[in-house]
């Protein structure tokens, strides 16, 4: 973790402490409390898993809020003291509450790919995103006395520079912190970030090392309402240590969510399993053993 972070939370600057409003009723019906399937694992992640069930880990939901309140406590006094953050999530289920909740927040984020050297090497992504602004400025001199083929090219170069730093134009400098959906989908900005000292929030499931990121939020990173549920808390704490507004959606387009289990998972149950039908014998079971605990 970067010291200067470090230092900050160790001498109690943030007196206003943020209550999270997500119950663990809340993340059990986004289904965060489903995993991999076992022989998938990661073995450093067995702090935080309940039980398996039908070959598939069930994580502790009592620990994905004990976890979220740690990390909502590090974002907001990041944000109360002046702090950037940058949201990354590119894979397909994620880029759009990603980007819509950086948004609401007023932060950064990346939703497509992530191109190497985005923080190792940001004076060069810096010049990309000038040579992007130069190209958008319709009295630019890169479109005097330029051909209608060089003008088209020019345009498609644009297009390219914009898709992939729409997120980070306006990034002035590196971000204070990430915060990362699916820590093992994202490998390469995390050990970017590692290299740097930035400090990493990320949701991360039953097959990543939680090691490897300073604030792991145990959950189901393949459910689009249970990323939706923990990055908008994120998003509304961020809001609240910035004295803003978060607006509330009215209607969220994102892919098609079948089931809480990925696709990927899916196809390699047992077509004799139909996890949905049991969904709601998993919930009972989840709640009967965090009420033993």
């Amino acid at each position: 973790m970067d010291k200067r972070v470090h230092e900050a939370l160790s001498n109690g600057r943030n007196v206003n402490m943020y209550k999270i409003n997500v119950t663990f009723e809340d993340l059990l019906s986004t289904g965060a409390h489903f995993g991999h399937l076992t022989r998938k694992w990661h073995p450093q992640f067995k702090p935080y898993i309940l039980m398996s069930k039908r070959g598939i880990h069930i994580i502790n939901l009592e620990e994905t809020l004990k976890n979220l309140q740690k990390a909502i406590d590090f974002v907001t006094d990041i944000c109360e003291n002046g702090g950037e953050i940058l949201f990354v999530g590119t894979k397909k289920n994620a880029k759009n509450i990603v980007q819509q909740e950086a948004d609401k927040c007023g932060m950064f984020y990346v939703v497509e790919r992530w191109l190497g050297g985005t923080l190792t090497n940001f004076s060069t992504i810096r010049k990309s995103i000038k040579r992007l602004q130069a190209l958008e400025k319709e009295s630019s001199s890169l479109y005097e006395n330029a051909t209608k083929k060089e003008i088209l090219s020019l345009e498609r170069e644009m297009i390219r520079l914009q898709d992939l730093h729409r997120g980070i134009k306006d990034m002035k400098r590196l971000p204070d912190a990430l915060v990362v959906v699916d820590a093992r989908h994202e490998y390469i900005a995390l050990c970017e970030a590692r290299k740097l000292n930035v400090p990493i929030v990320a949701i991360v499931d039953t097959n990543t090392n939680p090691e490897i990121v300073d604030y792991p939020i145990p959950a189901n990173d393949d459910s689009i309402r249970a990323i939706k549920l923990i990055l908008g808390e994120i998003a509304r704490s961020i809001c609240e240590s910035k004295s803003i507004s978060y607006r509330e959606d009215v209607d969220l387009v994102v892919a098609d969510e079948s089931d809480v289990v990925s696709t990927e998972e899916s196809e390699e149950i047992e077509t004799d399993i139909e996890l949905t039908e049991d969904e709601t014998q998993i919930e009972d079971e989840v709640k009967n053993l965090q009420t033993k605990n």
